[in-house]
């Protein structure tokens, strides 16, 4: 099959498995392929493009300004402070705050450029320690100074599950970060949280399941 019927079958899948398929985004996640690859995700339905390497995002996004399908970019790797200047002023959300610095730093920036950035905080729910992401009682402990911060808005969560045959340990992860929005929008977020960043070519299906409602999916558009 062709990438526009790969994605099509998701778009699929998150009506067969999402419990509510229209707050369901697809990110296609473009970082082994060129802009000449991407345009034909464009045109094949995927309109939220996500890359890991600033480099190489502000190179696509450079190089796609003027291309006539709309389309926004997300940054789901691990991002580095010095690296947020380059990125500011066109990033439509970041997936991977790790740290009140580095929300800090999104913030100073957004501001320079008078915009407000979406960002997802980043849990490592699972905790590896080969994985990103905050703990979770660090976050608790950032949550007043994080709240200070005009120039981001704070949408939800985001979690990478384990390399792991084991689905029901991938489930009770996601459905374990579903219960922390719930929680944390009573708490202190007053109901403003709505995203969930979960579930990626091999386990999208489970975390549709469980609430997902921005799935990164890149292996299973291009196979």
């Amino acid at each position: 099959m062709g990438i526009s019927e790969n994605i099509n079958e998701i778009l699929i899948d998150i009506k067969k498995y999402s419990p509510y398929p229209e707050k369901v985004s697809l990110i296609a996640v473009t970082k082994y392929v060129d802009t000449k690859v991407i345009k034909e995700v464009l045109a094949g339905g995927a309109h939220i493009l996500g890359e890991n390497k600033v480099q190489i995002l502000t190179k696509k996004q450079e190089e796609l300004i003027d291309f006539p399908v709309e389309h926004k970019w997300h940054f789901i790797g691990n991002l580095q402070k010095n690296k947020v200047k380059y990125i500011a002023h066109f990033i439509d959300m970041i997936h991977s705050v790790n740290k009140l610095s580095l929300a800090q730093e999104i913030n100073k920036r957004a501001k320079e450029h008078n915009r407000k950035i979406d960002v997802l905080i980043e849990i490592n729910l699972f905790e590896e320690e080969s994985k990103e992401g905050y703990q979770f009682t660090d976050f608790l402990n950032d949550i007043p100074d994080l709240l200070e911060l005009e120039n981001i808005n704070i949408k939800g969560f985001m979690t990478m599950a384990p390399y792991t045959d084991n689905e029901e340990l991938i489930r009770a992860g996601f459905r374990k970060l579903r219960e922390l929005k719930k929680e944390m929008n009573t708490l202190y977020f007053n109901d403003t949280l709505s995203e969930l960043s979960m579930g990626m070519s091999n386990d999208y299906k489970i975390a549709l399941e469980e609430g997902a409602t921005l799935i990164r999916v890149g292996s299973k558009i291009f196979e």
